[in-house]
């Protein structure tokens, strides 16, 4: 029975005693798996995904990866405040936003909005008034 992808690069990288970038990884799969290139550019990004949810493998960053049983927690945890900041919003935004909301809410509300102009009465109306 033919090794599926992820179990030939679990081989590869296993065998290998530091990272691997993902281009020599991608290289040693297809060719073992016997990919052409049509095939192969098919597959490589479902490999990737693939990879990617595997928990045998983890990303070092710089698409070099290696098996998570190498690496503690803290080394490949990503800590996600590192990743969302609070963003500073200027008074000039806060303002205009303020205004929006304020305009947004008066429509809910069935109030008209204030920059509104009325809508013109229909033509049929206009020409009874002419008879």
């Amino acid at each position: 029975m033919a090794k599926s992808l992820l179990d030939l690069a679990f081989d590869f990288v296993s065998q290998r005693k530091e990272e691997v970038a993902f281009k020599d990884l991608w290289a040693y799969v297809s060719k073992e798996a016997g990919l052409d290139e049509e095939a192969a550019a098919k597959k490589i990004s479902p490999f990737y995904t693939n990879l990617k949810m595997d928990g045998r493998f983890v990303t070092l960053g710089e698409n070099k990866w290696d098996l998570r049983s190498r690496h503690t927690f803290d080394k490949t945890h990503i800590d996600m405040k590192d990743v969302y900041s609070e963003v500073e919003i200027s008074d000039d935004d806060t303002e205009e936003e303020d205004e929006e909301e304020k305009e947004y809410n008066k429509i809910l509300e069935g109030d008209e909005p204030t920059d509104e102009v009325e809508p013109e009465e229909s033509s049929e109306e206009n020409k009874e008034e002419d008879l």
